[in-house]
């Protein structure tokens, strides 16, 4: 996996999470709320700002470079919408704190010494917010939330690697069916125990 200078103090963490086997397997993403402990946005209103100028001091981007920026710098816990960081980039571009160069037909954004200033002025509000990111992340894919995608993961792997070697005709095809079938009903009935 191709590492980044600064992976915003997730570390090995981010490598694991956004892995192939991760939790975001099969279009699965991190998030969403539970029934005990109630989950909010990745951000809270007026914070992306600083997230986007955080990526734009590291190189000028493009929208949609950002998009993808900040799902693999928050590991898939958290992918922002188009309608998220174009109204964004546009506010940042009016207070003056992002310029836009036309390249090669795309509008890329570059940090101005203002907007660099605005990210200096606001050092403690950007460490807070990165904390408690980096926080949400830990607490969602580390210990015991980590140990059930590792499982997950092992599964899947185990389940598609060799039915893709072997293909459908192998006689374990449907007695593995049969298996998933069955701890898939367990695992229900383990969910329904525990509400």
């Amino acid at each position: 996996m191709h590492k980044h200078r600064d992976d915003w103090g997730l570390g090995d963490l981010a490598d694991f999470v956004s892995a192939d086997w991760g939790p975001k397997i099969f279009g699965f993403k991190v998030g969403g709320h539970s029934r005990h402990r109630r989950r909010g946005p990745m951000f809270e209103s007026g914070e992306v700002k600083f997230v986007i100028l955080r990526l734009l001091k590291e190189k000028p981007r493009h929208g949609y470079d950002i998009i993808k920026a900040l799902e693999e710098r928050l590991a898939g816990c958290y992918t922002p919408s188009a309608g998220t960081v174009y109204p964004t980039l546009q506010l940042l571009e009016d207070q003056g704190y992002v310029r836009v160069v036309e390249e090669e037909g795309k509008k890329v954004y570059h940090i101005t010494p203002a907007g660099e200033e605005f990210l200096a002025q606001n050092r403690d509000a950007i460490d807070d917010i990165f904390d408690r990111v980096r926080d949400t992340v830990r607490d969602y894919a580390g210990g015991p939330m980590g140990e059930l995608h590792q499982a997950f993961a092992r599964v899947a792997a185990q389940t598609y690697k060799r039915a893709w070697r072997y293909g459908p005709g192998h006689p374990a095809v449907p007695r593995i069916v049969e298996i998933l079938k069955r701890t898939a009903t367990e695992i229900e009935k383990e969910w329904e125990k525990a509400s």
